[in-house]
């Protein structure tokens, strides 16, 4: 009895250690799988990453704008000392020191020397960086949101290209088989032609059928390798394990997961598009917010040398050019104020919150055009399997009676006609359900788009 129990116990560890094991081989040979590759190959996702990373850094070189702003310079120079009375306008960074008016004799020329340093830290902006440190904020949460958006349109262009490859593989089994038959076919016919049971004729009708399906079996070899390179383009690789999902394509099971028939407000596509109105309205903001002044805390020091002595006396040389030296500094608050731009901002504003405005509107669109794209895909996609389980029995039936009427081809009870026509029922059975079984699926792909939610089809393709 102990013992008994000791090797239940072994089988159903053996069991729980074998079952994931199985259920990692069956998703090694999934979608799933194949977009986890994708995802860490395609260029396209690092261009999106790095607009991400373009817009962190431009919200930090905005929030930088708020530090204080030191400038220096330094320069020599040889020129004449001329003086000249009047007012002038001084440049930003520059400030006046009067000098001696004592007469001065020796060279007309003079070298000098100049080096300063100003400060400038606007301490209140009534809100202008705030909003712009705003809108590089929201600038950094669209990108992230038209990354997501293009992630899913991704899933969605590797789920039909997927989809076509495992149709056009299907189709060439199909053409294969389709091959195999007439071959079959012919190879009878031409055996009861040689017996004298069947005329020449159905010989060389039953051998035109056979070729005829051998050009269609190339033309289907030429797609199935086109769509193949057409998902190379997305994976990367060289090769694609695809066997297990061409099973499960033309045998697809239902899906009882996405019930829901609303849009979420999440979905990406309609995330960005918020994203995009909620950028443009603070941008706007910002924009209008340029116009007020600003108040800065300024700061000033400056050294000069210059070959002019305090007695008058002027040298030339260039040494003496570092020599009379005098510092001076500066401190002071400023007020900046563009009046001129008032206008021309406002009018920015307003263009920018008009496109906010059309953004809110295109949301409207897709969320309206989204919601009815999803209730009519849900609702085909129900009537879709419905055809499938009566396609996959009209394809038994057909198989079952193509054997029974080529038992009577062969005993003499029908003509190759009748057996020709039989195929060709055969062969229009699984046609429609291998369509079918495509457009089942490129349904689900639409609805996964429209959900965001593509779990089911990788996990069960």
């Amino acid at each position: 009895m102990i013992k008994y129990h000791i090797v239940i116990t072994c089988m159903c560890f053996t069991i729980a250690a074998v079952l994931p094991v199985y259920g990692q081989q069956q998703k090694e040979n999934s979608l799933g799988t194949l977009w986890s590759r994708v995802a860490g190959y395609y260029p396209g996702i690092g261009a999106k990453q790095s607009a991400v990373d373009a817009s962190k850094l431009h919200e930090q070189a905005v929030k930088s704008e708020m530090l204080p702003q030191l400038k220096a310079q330094m320069q020599n120079s040889y020129g004449t000392y001329e003086g000249s009375s009047g007012a002038f306008f001084p440049q930003p960074g520059f400030f006046n020191v009067s000098g001696s008016g004592s007469p001065i004799a020796g060279s007309t020329t003079a070298a000098n020397s100049f080096a300063s340093t100003t400060i400038e830290w606007e301490i209140f902006s009534f809100g202008k960086r705030q909003k712009d440190n705003e809108a590089a904020k929201s600038l950094t949460h669209k990108t992230v949101s038209e990354k997501d958006a293009y992630l899913l349109q991704l899933k969605k262009i590797l789920s039909e290209r997927y989809i076509n490859l495992l149709y056009n593989d299907a189709k060439l089994n199909l053409t294969q088989r389709n091959t195999e038959r007439l071959d079959s076919i012919r190879r009878i016919t031409t055996g009861l032609s040689a017996a004298g049971l069947r005329p020449a004729a159905d010989s060389l009708l039953a051998s035109s059928s056979y070729v005829q399906a051998m050009g269609e079996y190339d033309k289907w070899n030429g797609v199935k390798s086109a769509s193949f390179i057409k998902l190379l383009e997305l994976y990367g690789g060289d090769s694609v394990d695809f066997s297990a999902s061409a099973i499960r394509f033309i045998d697809p099971v239902g899906n009882q997961q996405n019930n829901e028939s609303v849009i979420q407000t999440s979905h990406p596509i309609l995330a960005a598009l918020d994203r995009q109105s909620e950028y443009y309205t603070l941008s706007g903001e910002a924009q209008k917010r340029a116009s007020l002044p600003s108040l800065n805390i300024l700061g000033g020091y400056a050294y000069r040398g210059t070959g002019i002595h305090p007695n008058g006396t002027v040298s030339g040389n260039w040494k003496d050019g570092f020599s009379n030296t005098t510092n001076n500094f500066l401190v002071g608050v400023g007020i900046t104020w563009n009046l001129t731009s008032m206008r021309t901002n406002h009018y920015k504003g307003e263009e920018l919150f008009k496109e906010a405005e059309g953004a809110k509107m295109l949301h409207s669109q897709y969320e309206k055009a989204m919601q009815a794209n999803l209730s009519a895909a849900q609702t085909e996609i129900l009537y879709q399997f419905e055809q499938l389980q009566k396609t996959k029995l009209a394809v038994r039936q057909s198989q079952d009676a193509y054997g029974m009427y080529l038992a009577r081809y062969k005993s003499g009870l029908i003509t190759l006609s009748e057996l020709l026509q039989v195929r060709t029922i055969l062969e229009q059975s699984e046609n429609i359900h291998v369509e079918a079984s495509r457009d089942y699926w490129l349904l689900l792909a639409s609805e996964a788009a429209l959900t965001a939610d593509f779990e089911f089809l990788f996990n069960n393709l």
